[in-house]
């Protein structure tokens, strides 16, 4: 999926700026290896695991950057308000991917995203957001909308929940769950054109277990689900599922 080289454009385009888990009012830096254990398509329901590098950077009323939740530039420099540049990186399938609907169903290359954010944190624990992007190559669209709890520690380990809901325009809901007539017909079902509407919403835990000064174990897990036009789907519907689990796993070095 030429994962690399993606990850290294954002890394020279954005100069390593990124989201932190170890949020701080000085600069943080954290790199490590990490695997993921994600669907192997959107809406399938068997998994796959890739291996990741790891970037959380945090510079206080600049920007962030992480290999996890994509990049932003800080124009907005407020109390309680923030808000500028947004880009992030989203997973096509390859004929691999999927699996015996593979040279049924189209694959779809891996894109970049770019846009805006705005959040709202009235304290230290509460965080409210959104990240409105586009493709930089395509027609696709995407709306988040966050909360972001920040828990109260459990010995040395930092956790929070997130509760996020996706939307997204008639481009990217048909790229992601559509089907032409040619798919449809080999795989036994009507052509599929959804329009714009409601995604996924989902439920993500996030926890740094530190194993010494520097290093630590940094944990992603999301419980995702479709919703709407995606759900509706025939890829979803046969050979699918609207669960959607993610797991992820690094080692870190943070200073």
């Amino acid at each position: 999926m030429a994962l690399l080289p993606r990850l290294a454009l954002l890394v020279a385009v954005f100069a390593g700026i990124a989201p932190s888990a170890f949020a701080s009012d000085v600069p943080t830096y954290a790199f490590g290896a990490a695997v993921q254990r994600m669907p192997a398509w959107m809406g399938s329901r068997s998994d796959r695991s890739e291996p990741l590098p790891y970037i959380d950077v945090d510079i206080p009323d600049f920007g962030e950057f992480s290999t996890n939740d994509g990049v932003t530039l800080d124009a907005i420099r407020g109390e309680h308000w923030h808000g500028g540049f947004y880009g992030d990186y989203r997973w096509g399938r390859t004929t691999h991917d999927l699996g015996r609907l593979g040279g049924r169903v189209r694959p779809l290359s891996p894109r970049l995203q770019a846009g805006g954010y705005v959040e709202y944190a009235p304290n230290a624990t509460w965080t409210l957001g959104t990240h409105l992007s586009h493709d930089t190559d395509g027609a696709g669209a995407y709306l988040d909308l966050y909360v972001d709890w920040q828990l109260p520690n459990v010995w040395l380990i930092e956790h929070s929940l997130e509760v996020q809901w996706t939307g997204t325009n008639r481009g990217a809901m048909q790229r992601f769950f559509g089907l032409s007539a040619v798919e449809g017909a080999a795989i036994g079902a009507s052509a599929y054109r959804p329009g714009a509407g409601s995604e996924q919403g989902s439920l993500e835990y996030d926890a740094f277990i530190p194993t010494s000064r520097n290093t630590g174990i940094a944990i992603a897990l999301v419980y995702g689900r479709l919703q709407g036009r995606a759900a509706s789907s025939p890829l979803v519907e046969r050979y699918g599922s609207r669960t959607q689990l993610s797991r992820t796993m690094a080692f870190v070095y943070h200073f």
